[in-house]
């Protein structure tokens, strides 16, 4: 499924726009953090340094936070029989609760990175580093083919730690360590489960800025959803996804909401989280947060709207991104449209290693500021 949301239709992000490595690797001295923030308030865009985003905040605020760590979730492999085989990148994904996986099947570029390939056969056999065999069952979900259950024969663990690497795609330069897709939330998970893909929106903070912000009174409450492989793309939705919401987490939640602190999620997968375990009830007053755990295929869009998350701090999702849909239920079309057209204008950085959107709701009397004063 393919997204245009109205006012984005003629939204082109140049190429250049694409952060191609870590904000660390931009320029000598330079941190996690040294990425610009754009802040919306309806309609209202402002502009500043990520640091900058204790001062945004007010105290008895709460930061919801995705611990889950992000795996080396790429390796090489051989479709076919022996000696030879087609070379294919393997992508785990998620692991079912019937020990299967669900992979996608890429090919490999010279460049190191890889282009969309589609699945299957079903009963091919995937030969994996160090003996390991992937036996593809049938696609995810039928009627589409990027997403496939396999059965591993082998140690998987064992094999992505000795042999993988983290998923890369094309707009960035070159392998990056599995360090640099972690983030400063992110907590080993008791039975080895992680996410394919970084949950990004985290990358940003680092310890001392997580420090000021609980100086100031901003609480940081954390939950786990494990990401799949994203499309990136068919621009699909998001498969299910396995998360837990723990109860100290909803308590915080409701506690804010009841004395007026707004309830802000550190990235889409938070969103869904927390959206998925929420009281049944009306969008709005009288929903509350509820602890939960399991698998999730909610898709949030502006016709389901958020029943407990008050802001949203993202990265810059593509035009077409399936995404965007949750970001318009957050904050309204007008000031997705209003925020866009400023990032292109002002030049901001996507994806994984780019800058960071804040979305705030709207306060009377607010003015945006005009210019930038991110580094």
């Amino acid at each position: 499924m393919s997204v245009v949301v109205d006012g984005l239709e003629g939204l082109r992000v140049p190429e250049e726009l694409s952060a191609r490595v870590p904000a660390e690797q931009r320029g000598p001295g330079r941190g996690r953090d040294d990425v610009r923030l754009l802040v919306s308030r309806g309609e209202a865009v402002s502009h500043h340094a990520f640091r900058e985003l204790p001062a945004l905040l007010r105290a008895g605020d709460v930061l919801v936070v995705n611990t889950s760590p992000t795996l080396a979730a790429a390796v090489d492999g051989r479709l076919g029989p022996e000696p030879g085989g087609e070379p294919v990148v393997v992508h785990f994904s998620t692991r079912g609760d019937d020990g299967r996986w669900a992979v996608e099947l890429r090919s490999p570029e010279p460049s190191g990175s890889t282009r969309p390939r589609a699945g299957g056969p079903a009963g091919a056999v995937v030969r994996l580093p160090g003996g390991g065999r992937l036996a593809l069952a049938g696609p995810l979900t039928p009627g589409s083919g990027r997403l496939w259950w396999a059965r591993a024969y082998g140690d998987v663990p064992g094999l992505l730690g000795r042999y993988e690497r983290p998923i890369r795609y094309g707009y960035t330069e070159r392998d990056q360590p599995l360090s640099a897709y972690q983030t400063v939330f992110a907590r080993p998970s008791p039975d080895g489960g992680g996410s394919a893909e970084m949950p990004s929106a985290g990358r940003p903070f680092t310890a001392g800025l997580v420090a000021e912000l609980a100086a100031r009174g901003v609480w940081i409450a954390p939950l786990s959803l494990h990401t799949g492989v994203a499309s990136a793309e068919a621009h699909e939705p998001p498969y299910p996804e396995r998360f837990e919401v723990p109860a100290a987490t909803a308590a915080l939640v409701n506690a804010a909401r009841a004395t007026g602190g707004r309830v802000i999620a550190v990235g889409t997968t938070v969103v869904r989280a927390l959206e998925s375990a929420a009281v049944a009830g009306p969008v709005g007053a009288g929903a509350s947060a509820r602890a939960g755990r399991g698998w999730t295929d909610l898709v949030v869009t502006p016709a389901r709207g958020v029943r407990v998350v008050d802001g949203l701090l993202t990265g810059l999702h593509e035009p077409e991104a399936s995404h965007l849909l949750m970001l318009e239920a957050v904050a309204g079309r007008a000031a997705l449209r209003s925020a866009y057209a400023a990032a292109v204008r002002d030049r901001y950085l996507w994806h994984e290693f780019g800058d960071v959107h804040l979305l705030l709701p709207e306060e009377k009397g607010h003015r945006a500021r005009c210019g930038s004063n991110s580094g």
